[in-house]
Parts: C-alpha cells; structure tokens; sequence
C-alpha cells in the first residue's frame, strides 16, 4: 500500500510521519521541493504540481495535515487562506477519486458558531465566525467530491514540538506574578499525537473493513481527547503540574485571574463552545479517547514542564 502524506511540517504532520511509517510505503511530501523524493510537490500554492505529485505517486490512501491556521492572520488574507484550506483539497479530491484512492483530511471545530453548551455532533448546522472556519469548512465541502474520504474534525491543539499553549503559559508564569486568562471558551485539549494514532488506526480499519470500491465508511468524525476545560483551567492545571514535579523551576506567578474572551480582542472571532461529541468516532473504530489531562501531563513531561522555555 502507498500512502502520501502531504503537510508535513505542522505538528500533526509531524507526527503522522511515525504513526503511519507501519502501515505501508510512506511517501513524506513537505513544501520545500529540494527535500522531497524526486522533487515531488508538496507546496499548495502549486496546484498543477501538487496534482502531478498525486498522478506520479498514485497513492492508495492521501493524508493531508496541510493548512492555513493562522486564525487572525486569515483575516487580512482571505484569499491566501481559501487557497490552502479549501482550493488545494480540492485538487486532491478530484484526483484521488479519479485513482480511486482514500482521502483523510483534517478540519474544525470552527466550522460552527460556539453558541450553546453541548457538544456539536458531526451532522449539525454550522455557521463559522471567521475567515478561517470558512474556509475550513468550504474545505470540508470539496473533499466530500472524492467518494472515500475520512475528514476528522478537531480543536485545541497542541504538541511537544513546537509552540504550544502550556509552553506559553510556564513562560509567562517565570515572568510574571498575575496573569490573565480566558475562561468562558470551552474545549478539549488535544495532542496531535493522539491525532495521529488515531488517523493510523482509522485508515487500517477502513482498509481492512471495506471491500474494493466500498465507501461505507466514509464521512466527518469529531476527534478530540476527552473531557472538557476552559483556557484558564487549563493553565491552572499546567502550572500546578509544573510546580508538584519541578520544585527547581522558578514560578513568580501568585494569582491566575479568570476573564472573558473580550479582554483580549482579536480580529478572528472565537467560539465560545468548542466542544465535540466523539461518540461517532469511538464507536465506528472501537477506539477509547483519553481524558484530555493525559496528554497534556505526557507532553509537560516530555518538555520537562518547561525548564528551558
């Protein structure tokens, strides 16, 4: 089995390069040319190039963790935002429906508008409030034209690899005696290596469980871990965690006050609610999505909650 993998240099990307190394003949394809096999094109602005990459390669499944997710920066360019998150997905479905390939694409929760407080189930209305959520699920849309497609819908990520909210949090806290948080959006954090080991099982079941041609599978699955939390409980749990097992790292932070999103206003507005209801999910793949505060504990330690930071 050939599996491309195309968005390899954002966090899940990362990680989907261990998670699906198993499963088959791994073509990891980035956005700088001169790094791919046989100067293939991984670049989304490159439309004609990313189809020839699929067309050269005929992959049995195409795994895109590429796009656009600088929320406000999507704002001031809306155009440069629809062409990574909805255009190039779009070239990619019509080309793995053409090969008759899998397409697993990732989404959301902007997609909807954050009104209320249950969780969104994969069939509700949405209604996103920002040029990113627009584009996300324009997006959505277009991948829907390849037949086989697994679209995973999921919030608040994070990982060890990069910048994350926790990482931000501890910095702060080293620097500051009173810091301020959100506290009224509402999600699960999430750890894009979760993501990825979830992607891996869900393309080998799909595999495994369709027969040539059979698409019954197919669909949006919500993937979050679970449980829910607000930003300032969030960082309260980081830190408290930091302090219990690093007694060396020096916390001036005292006070953690709770406030609302319009204390921090931003061109892109946020959802207030970003829950997900998973149960789709977990009953199709027989999978169990850990309590959010699991992940986040691995990563701290992983980061050494956050010593050089």
């Amino acid at each position: 089995m050939k599996i491309l993998l195309l968005g390899t240099d954002g966090q899940v990307g990362w990680e989907l390069q261990r998670s699906l190394a198993p499963l088959g003949e791994l073509f990891v394809v980035g956005q700088d040319r001169s790094t791919n096999p046989d100067g293939l094109c991984g670049d989304f602005t490159e439309l004609e190039g990313l189809a020839h990459t699929v067309r050269a390669l005929r992959p049995n499944v195409i795994v895109n963790a590429a796009a656009h997710t600088a929320v406000d920066k999507a704002e001031s360019e809306p155009d440069f935002a629809r062409l990574l998150n909805a255009t190039a997905p779009a070239v990619l479905a019509l080309e793995a429906q053409a090969l008759g390939a899998w397409l697993v694409h990732y989404s959301t929760d902007y997609v909807f508008d954050g009104s209320g407080e249950r969780p969104w189930k994969e069939g509700d209305a949405t209604g996103p409030l920002s040029t990113y959520g627009r584009t996300k699920l324009e997006g959505e849309q277009a991948v829907q034209v390849c037949e086989r497609h697994l679209i995973f819908r999921t919030s608040w990520v994070y990982a060890a690899r990069g910048g994350n909210f926790a990482k931000t949090m501890l910095r702060l806290a080293k620097e500051r005696e009173t810091l301020q948080v959100i506290d009224d959006q509402y999600g699960a954090p999430t750890g894009a290596d979760l993501i990825a080991d979830v992607t891996a099982h869900a393309i080998r079941q799909t595999l495994e469980r369709t027969s040539q041609g059979d698409a019954s599978l197919a669909g949006i699955y919500h993937l979050v871990a679970s449980g829910c939390t607000t930003w300032h409980a969030y960082a309260n749990h980081v830190i408290a965690l930091a302090k219990s097992a690093q007694p060396a790292i020096k916390i001036v932070a005292n006070e953690i006050k709770a406030v609302p999103t319009t204390a921090f206003p931003t061109p892109a507005r946020r959802p207030h609610n970003s829950r997900l209801d998973t149960r789709k999910l977990q009953e199709t793949f027989g999978l169990t999505l850990p309590a959010w505060q699991v992940g986040v504990e691995r990563m701290l330690k992983e980061i050494d909650y956050g010593r050089s930071v």
